[in-house]
Formats: structure tokens, sequence, C-alpha cells
């Protein structure tokens, strides 16, 4: 089953029951274009007069329902104590996750708040008028710094998955081809690392995981963001949500040629992303010295994400230019995603050609 076919089968037969549910009635119901690895179906919910919503439906049987409770709960807690993050909404009957089920197919269904503002994409990239990009730089790590101080406060009812439950060396040898095994032994080294790394309370909890410009939305009269979408947030290293910031960094600069130029703006960028982090949390240096480590785990967790795409839709696993050259770093320990590295091409950025 695809993006596809569940929009078709939501407008022909849940939409009503929906409605019914979260007493949605003279909403329209919008689908959002989904992306590549997207678990979901999302419909924007809008009446004349009223905030927009957001409703989620989860189709892929990853999900279960403790899952989506405890993502729940955990956004919950975080709206409660000062997050900034779109809340969920319970059902009329006071549930936070409801259950359609048509046919032997189970569906869950989640509604939130929408987001404050808009998304960098749907403003071009560009950031609020009369404001310098660093304010940005500083508010991305302000609100996750945030997150996390909050999260070293978490006692959770329904506890979500850690980390090592999902990436280990028993999951990762069942997707990962065993033609791949250069890969398979690399990715069994890095985990060894992580598993040495202290996991105290101050260092590790309940994270994210895919803290990024495409799962927050910006006020651009103010600069405040607003974050969604903990669907893969899971209790790991807060550096891990640091790292995936620093790789989205990458983004602003990618086309520069000169390599100097590239590593410079990356350092200024990250140094406002760690003002802002540490105005609301500590972080000790010992785990800020592990950065290239957890640039590592998220260039991990994209390689697994993208054989985990190819086995949900039933396809033969085939390396793309991209996911090639995510591999190439991970076989060969080119640090930093290779952007400093001659692997790396301003002209095709993060793909790999065999003849460069």
């Amino acid at each position: 089953m695809n993006h596809n076919e569940v929009v078709h089968i939501t407008k022909t037969h849940f939409l009503g029951p929906i409605s019914e549910l979260y007493g949605l009635e003279g909403y329209e119901f919008s689908p959002v274009e989904g992306h590549d690895g997207g678990r979901n179906i999302v419909f924007t919910c809008e009446k004349e007069g009223v905030a927009p919503l957001i409703l989620r439906i989860a189709y892929l049987p990853d999900r279960s329902r403790q899952d989506v409770l405890a993502e729940a709960e955990y956004i919950r807690y975080l709206a409660a104590t000062g997050g900034s993050v779109a809340d969920v909404i319970p059902s009329r009957s006071g549930e936070l996750a409801e259950e359609i089920t048509l046919g032997s197919h189970t569906y869950l269904i989640c509604l939130f708040h929408k987001a404050r503002g808009k998304s960098l994409a749907e403003n071009h990239y560009r950031y609020r008028e009369g404001a310098p990009l660093t304010e940005y730089f500083y508010n991305c790590g302000k609100t996750l710094g945030k997150l996390h101080h909050l999260s070293k406060g978490y006692r959770p009812v329904r506890r979500r998955y850690t980390f090592f439950d999902k990436y280990n060396t028993g999951y990762i040898g069942e997707l990962i081809p065993v033609s791949l095994s250069l890969l398979r032994e690399k990715l069994a080294e890095l985990l060894a690392s992580l598993e040495a790394l202290d996991r105290s309370s101050e260092v590790f909890g309940m994270v994210h995981f895919d803290y990024s410009d495409g799962n927050y939305n910006i006020d651009y009269d103010t600069g405040d963001i607003t974050v969604f979408d903990f669907d893969n947030s899971c209790f790991c290293w807060y550096m891990y949500d640091l790292a995936n910031l620093w790789t989205h960094g990458t983004g602003w600069i990618q086309r520069e040629r000169d390599t100097e130029k590239r590593r410079r703006f990356m350092e200024e960028y990250f140094a406002a992303v760690l003002e802002g982090y540490r105005s609301e949390t500590g972080l000790e240096q010992q785990m800020l010295d592990q950065l290239p480590l957890f640039i590592q785990t998220v260039l991990m967790e994209n390689i697994v994400d993208a054989f985990e795409v190819m086995r949900h839709n039933g396809e033969e696993p085939e390396c793309d230019e991209e996911l090639l050259y995510k591999i190439k770093c991970m076989e060969e320990n080119i640090p930093y995603m290779g952007f400093y590295h001659e692997i790396y091409s301003c002209e095709a950025p993060f793909e790999y050609e065999a003849d460069r």
C-alpha cells in the first residue's frame, strides 16, 4: 500500500468517521504532499475563523498504538512544561490516538494543532526580513536546548523505544544486503563505539531524532520556532539531535567550491547553534567532542532509512548516487559526511560518482 492509495482510501472512507471522532464537521481537508521515506499521510484541516489543524494517519505496520500513544504523551508533556511544540488534540472521547480498521488493515489517527508560521521551504529558504541568519541559527539551538532541558525531567507512563532497540547488529544484518559486507562491518564498529558512551540522564533521554527545518515552522514576525513531527522520537543521546542539526546546516553553503570557506561557515553556524542551545541547557565538552561520531550516527540512520524505504515499497535493494555517497563515507571512515573531503563535489552535493 502506497501514499496515494492511502490518500484515496482516506478521502473515500475515513474523513466522515474522523470528523465525528474529533468534531471536525465543516472543515476542509487538503492532503500534504508526501516525501521519500514518509511513513504517514498528512492532511491540513481548515475552517473559516478557526486556527488550522493537522491530521496524521499512520498506515505502516511498524507503528503500534502504544508507540503513537507514547509519542503523544511526550508531546503533551513538552507543551505543558513550556516546550515550543505543536500539541496533540484529544478526540471527543479523550483519546490521544484513534484507530480505524478497514478490512484487515488498521490505521492510527492523531490530530495536532498546526505550528505557527511556515517552514523555510514554504518561504523559499529566505529568513525574516531585516534579521541576520545568525538569529535563526541561534533560535534553532535555543529551541532544541529547551526541549532537551525538559526531557531531562521527563518520566513517561508510556515509554518510547531506546536507540539500541532499533539500531543493533541483528536488525542491521537483517536489513543490509550481505553483498555490502564492509558497510555491515563498519556499522557494527560504530554501534560498538556508541555502546561504550555514557548514558546518564544529563546526556541521554528523549530526543526528537529528526530535528530539521522540515519539522518546524518559523513565525516570521518574531523568529520563534514551533516543532512538530515527533514520529521518530526515542531515547538517545542529546548529541544526536545536535549532530543532525549540523548536517542540515551544510545546505546553506553546499555549493561553495572552497573547502576552507565551507569549513569556516560551518564553524560559525554551529557556534551560533551551540550558543542558543547552551542558553537553555548544559552540554558537557566531552559529549561535544563526540560530534564526529554522532554525525556518523546520523549517516547510519540515513542509510538504514533508505533500505527500510526500499523494503516497505517491496523493492530490491539498489543504491543511487546519494546512498552510494553515504555508504562510501561510512566504509572509508570519512568524517563530517565528507563535507571537507575530496569525495565532495559542490556541483553534485552529497552524491558519489565512481570516476570522481
